[in-house]
């Protein structure tokens, strides 16, 4: 199925991007509501409740995006007050480096 499109403007094919995204998210709603009935009446048929699964396809949102609140830093660079780590992931190359050395992670904790 090949068109030419060559002859249309930039804003005639705009307009039938458009309306063919319109019309293909009607047909995969239509569908998707068409293959609901189709398990719904196989469900019931089998004497099965199909509501669970209908309620979780009408969710259908992306996922969350929260992230979790800033955790407070634990531990400070001594020769540099600004990098601060919370203790939490990979250990930064600052600290790495001390550790390296032989010193104590206790040694930079914040004194609160």
């Amino acid at each position: 199925m090949s068109h030419d499109f060559s002859g249309y403007t930039a804003q005639e094919l705009q307009s039938l991007i458009d309306a063919a995204t319109k019309a293909l998210k009607e047909k995969l709603e239509s569908e998707r509501r068409e293959y609901l009935r189709q398990m719904n009446e196989l469900a019931s048929k089998a004497g099965v409740r199909f509501q669970i699964i209908e309620d979780l396809s009408k969710g259908g949102g992306a996922p969350s995006t929260r992230r979790g609140a800033k955790v407070p830093a634990k531990y400070q660079n001594p020769h540099n007050p600004a990098e601060k780590w919370s203790g939490r992931g990979v250990k930064p190359r600052w600290l790495q480096a001390f550790l390296a050395q032989g010193r104590d992670i206790k040694e930079f904790e914040i004194k609160t």
